[in-house]
């Protein structure tokens, strides 16, 4: 039991970068996965994997796994989110109709919305919250959207938006929140940095990373469901909206989703005006193939060697009528994304500088598609 609990613990979640803290669970193990290639209803797919009675039996096996671990994290997680008390905050700030005029607007009042979160987090005793809100008030940073209450929501903004020939934007796995916030923030650093490196001369750039949704916990029910994916699904197709509000028309746009938030992507993916998707680190995305996201979007997909998503079962199956599982796992060429190398690295290493996936990556935003390394 405790190495099915392990296996949980471990997350879909803790992205690293430059030196970022690397969650507690990393196990740094998986298996890489090779496809050749050939193209199939407009992504390239390959040849088809065996199967046979081990991967049955392994299949059976990770589904009482799993049911093993629904038990212990009904029990666990109530227990540990009953030991903290809710942080108390103002409710976010009134913005105006985001558009490249009115960002200095919005920027100055989410800034002063974490300054008063801040003051709160504090006066409630929480010296930790706020430290983590008074670090988002600062005046260097760009803030698009924040809430403090509860785990809290956040979508900062780095280089200049209103005028990015190509703006990412990144969606963060499970326990990520205002108190982990610097983790991700780091990813969206790495990434912004690799395409100031990298783009042509008089090429700008942007990158968003959107902490939009309330993150399922790693050792939880959420964790193994679409249930917060589905509810995070509406806000991110909105946030895209009102992305094209600012940015200019012939700005391209790309979302990178690392581990549950390629989830959070794909339940959001029909009805976004995006150019690219790329799933990095993903448990799959609830889909059976990349045309059943129904996006005219291209869907990239990576895994390192050392992720131990790779020994995750991509099934999809009921439990006492609850739908538990991803399904189809993105690298394989069942799937049907573009598949591209991400190298020796593990979960939490794909934003890592010098490293194969972000330099792919940034090469997937700035539209460098034939540049692109494939696995």
């Amino acid at each position: 039991m405790g190495r099915i609990l392990r296996r949980v613990r471990s997350g879909y979640g803790a992205s690293r970068a430059g030196g970022g803290n690397r969650s507690t669970g990393e196990h740094g193990v998986g298996n890489s996965v090779r496809t050749g290639s050939h193209r199939a209803g407009g992504h390239e797919t390959g040849g088809h994997e065996g199967s046979g009675a081990p991967a049955t039996r392994g299949a059976h096996s990770w589904r009482r796994a799993l049911l093993a671990a629904l038990i212990v994290t009904a029990v666990v997680a109530p227990l540990s989110a009953a030991a903290r008390p809710e942080i108390p905050a103002p409710p976010p700030a009134a913005l105006p109709t985001l558009t490249a005029a009115t960002l200095d607007s919005a920027y100055t009042a989410n800034r002063a919305n974490a300054e008063a979160a801040a003051r709160m987090a504090g006066a409630h005793g929480d010296t930790h919250r706020a430290e983590a809100d008074r670090e988002l008030a600062d005046p260097a940073r760009h803030l698009l959207g924040f809430d403090g209450r509860g785990a809290g929501k956040a979508t900062e903004v780095f280089g200049d938006l209103a005028h990015a020939d190509h703006v990412a934007v990144l969606v963060p796995g499970s326990d990520t929140s205002l108190d982990t916030y610097p983790r991700f923030r780091a990813t969206a650093e790495a990434l912004h940095r690799q395409l100031r490196r990298t783009a042509p001369r008089g090429t700008r750039t942007a990158v968003v990373a959107w902490l939009g949704y309330r993150t399922p916990d790693t050792v939880s029910t959420t964790v193994l469901t679409t249930d917060r994916a589905d509810e995070a699904a509406p806000d991110l197709r909105e946030f895209i909206r009102r992305l094209h509000g600012i940015v200019g028309p012939g700005a391209t746009v790309s979302l990178v989703c690392h581990s549950y938030g390629s989830v959070v992507c794909a339940r959001a993916a029909t009805h976004l005006d995006i150019d690219d998707l790329a799933l990095v680190g993903s448990p799959g995305t609830g889909a059976d193939t990349a045309s059943g996201l129904r996006t005219r979007a291209r869907i990239w997909a990576a895994r390192g060697k050392d992720d131990w998503v790779g020994e995750v079962p991509h099934v999809r199956t009921d439990l006492f009528g609850v739908t538990v599982g991803f399904g189809t796992d993105p690298v394989s060429p069942a799937f049907g994304a573009h598949v591209f190398a991400a190298g020796e690295g593990g979960h939490s290493d794909y934003f890592t500088p010098g490293s194969a996936s972000l330099t792919n990556l940034a090469r997937i935003v700035l539209g460098e598609t034939t540049e692109v390394t494939r696995a």
